[in-house]
């Protein structure tokens, strides 16, 4: 019988889960195992996984689950250097060069285990199956107006935490921005998932946005346009062939841009299209600031549906339920590919 091992995420602040309770019930429905591990920080309950006819585990017992059982998060595992036996289902963010990817993979090399990442779950196009993009969108520009007031009152954007959900976020934003004149905010990758979320939040937000996508990036660059705009939202991966948007000479250039929303936030990427920075911003400290007069921060936080975890978690686990009720065949389809994946970059190491 498949087994799917859900675990707590240990990762501070991130409260999402890539299953509900309802996802859950079907998976037991349909001859699944489930095991649930109970979370002190969790968005859903435990209670709905009882219902659900889930088998409840202690919290981060994974390291002891079954060996033939798969494990499912969502961000990472503590990072102890142990070697991962298991079969994961996780975001590695270890097939770009990442160093701490790099790391990841011989964890797993030396544990025999298998890593099926998120990010490379796709269906026979090549189109990934779920994502959390609109959300990560939608936070991530509301992140970038937050920083872009703390701006105008001179200073920088300070903590921030998760809300109960889009009505509260919209609120406190829109308290924040309440007098100001409303920037202006281009959006790249404009047509996708993330760039959506971006859009309708600075529509809510009344700020006007130039939507740009590969046709408007087709050039190459350079794009000057870019910093003509008060706040820039980039929201395209990093991938080879990927154009600069953002040179490191614009901290000094003439410009009118003093705040970049890295939604995509893969800086450590050699593919980055922003190199004004090379690090992520964290809850307690959202903006880096790169440049001082004029202002230019970077907010660039990794995990940022978290900031609405259960609007996210509800939306990303509907997505991916139809992957997760095929995994009694793990050699074909979305998890043959993420496991060829796995292979082609493990072999590399």
């Amino acid at each position: 019988m498949t087994h799917l091992w859900v675990r707590a995420e240990q990762r501070p602040n991130e409260e999402r889960v890539g299953l509900t309770p309802e996802g859950a019930a079907a998976l037991v429905k349909a001859g699944i195992r489930v095991t649930v591990e109970e979370s002190s920080v969790r968005a859903i309950g435990i209670d709905g996984y009882k219902a659900a006819g889930c088998e409840i585990a202690a919290e981060n017992l994974w390291p002891e689950a079954p060996a033939d059982a798969i494990i499912f998060g969502l961000k990472e595992l503590p990072e102890d250097g142990t070697p991962l036996t298991h079969r994961h289902i996780m975001f590695g963010h270890a097939f770009k060069g990442q160093p701490a990817g790099q790391v990841l993979l011989k964890r797993f090399k030396a544990g025999g285990g298998t890593l099926y990442d998120l990010e490379y779950l796709v269906d026979e196009s090549g189109r990934r199956v779920a994502a959390f993009g609109y959300w990560a969108g939608y936070a991530g520009a509301a992140l970038s107006l937050k920083c872009w007031a703390a701006q105008q009152h001179g200073g920088i954007a300070g903590p921030v935490a998760k809300y109960p959900g889009k009505a509260a976020l919209l609120a406190d934003l829109g308290a924040e921005l309440a007098g100001l004149t409303p920037p202006r905010a281009i959006v790249i990758g404009a047509l996708g998932r993330v760039g959506t979320g971006a859009s309708d939040l600075c529509a809510a937000m009344g700020v006007a946005v130039t939507k740009w996508d590969q046709a408007e990036t087709a050039s190459g660059g350079p794009f000057p346009e870019i910093l003509q705009h008060e706040i820039f939202l980039n929201c395209i991966l990093a991938r080879p062939g990927c154009p600069v948007f953002v040179p490191a000479s614009a901290k000094t250039d003439p410009r009118k841009l003093t705040v970049i929303g890295d939604i995509a936030c893969d800086p450590t990427s050699d593919f980055s299209p922003i190199k004004v920075y090379d690090r992520v911003t964290e809850w307690d400290a959202p903006a880096l600031r790169v440049h001082d007069t004029p202002p230019l921060d970077v907010t660039a936080i990794d995990n940022l549906p978290s900031l609405l975890p259960v609007e996210s978690s509800e939306d990303y686990a509907a997505q991916l339920l139809p992957s997760l009720a095929t995994l009694g065949d793990l050699t074909t389809g979305v998890w043959g590919r993420a496991a060829a994946e796995y292979a082609r970059h493990s072999a590399n190491l």
